[in-house]
This record gives structure tokens, C-alpha cells and sequence, in this order.
């Protein structure tokens, strides 16, 4: 998870550009990941980065721009350990919206998720626990 971690860290700080002109970063994230009829970084983007990150580090990814897609990925665990990938629902536990980052700590109240379209930029963010639908561990068996 080590290697995830790393190709997310070197992505830290890649910002949507407000307005007409877009990231060339962001719109990569989304072309080397099978979804390049995406034009502009205002399109969700954390599941393309988290896609990107995973396709960097040799294992596939989802074939998805949904964050939830993301709980098939790999093997669900309870204590989870920086760089797994964790999964969050948004609007309600029971939509169809959710987000995804990669794990990097707690603390008593939230979790750290290092991620893409988080305030519009690739960073480290919390959430409340409570926000949490699973976290997901990659195994040897998920690479490509």
C-alpha cells in the first residue's frame, strides 16, 4: 500500500481550474483511465483519481466514475491501514453518491482520506466515521 500512497502524495495539491480552461492533470486522470470523452474538471472526479492511482500502482481499477463501485474492489476489513481504499456514502448511506480516497489515519471522531475532488483538489481531507460505508484492502491477488 506503500506505493499507493506514494503515487497519491505526489499528486497533492492538482486543483480543478475555475472557469473555462481546465486541469490538464485532472483530464489525465480521467484519459488513462478509459474515460477520456471527459472534457472538464467539473465532472466528479475522485473515483477517476482513485482509478489513476490504482492503474500507477499495477492493479486494476473499477471501470467506473462511482465512488461506490469502489466496494468491489479488493477484500473489506475493519481496521484498516494507510493506503487501503475507503469508501464513503454522500447525500445519504442509501443513495447511489459516495466518495473515495485512500486511508491515511483516525483519530476518536474521523478518518483522514487522501483523495482527488476533495475541496476541488488532491488532498488530505476528513470525514466522519460515521460517514464511512467499508474499507477496502488490495491483496497480491488484485494485481494486474
Amino acid at each position: 500500500m506503500k506505493k499507493i500512497l506514494e503515487i497519491a502524495l505526489n499528486e497533492y495539491g492538482t486543483k480543478e481550474i475555475p472557469g473555462e480552461l481546465h486541469s490538464s492533470e485532472v483530464l489525465n486522470y480521467f484519459k488513462e483511465t478509459g474515460f477520456a470523452w471527459v472534457k472538464d474538471d467539473e465532472t466528479a472526479w475522485c473515483a477517476a483519481f482513485a482509478n489513476w492511482v490504482l492503474f500507477k500502482a499495477g492493479y486494476p481499477g473499477t471501470g467506473s466514475l462511482m465512488a461506490r463501485s469502489f466496494l468491489n474492489v479488493g477484500e473489506a476489513v475493519h481496521a484498516p491501514q494507510q493506503g487501503d481504499i475507503v469508501v464513503l456514502w454522500r447525500v445519504s448511506r442509501t443513495s447511489p453518491y459516495g466518495h473515495v480516497g485512500f486511508y491515511v489515519a483516525e483519530d476518536d471522531t474521523y478518518i483522514y482520506a487522501l483523495g482527488g475532488n476533495q475541496s476541488d483538489e488532491v488532498n488530505i481531507s476528513k470525514y466522519k466515521k460515521d460517514r464511512v460505508l467499508s474499507y477496502q484492502r488490495l491483496t497480491n491477488k488484485s494485481r494486474k
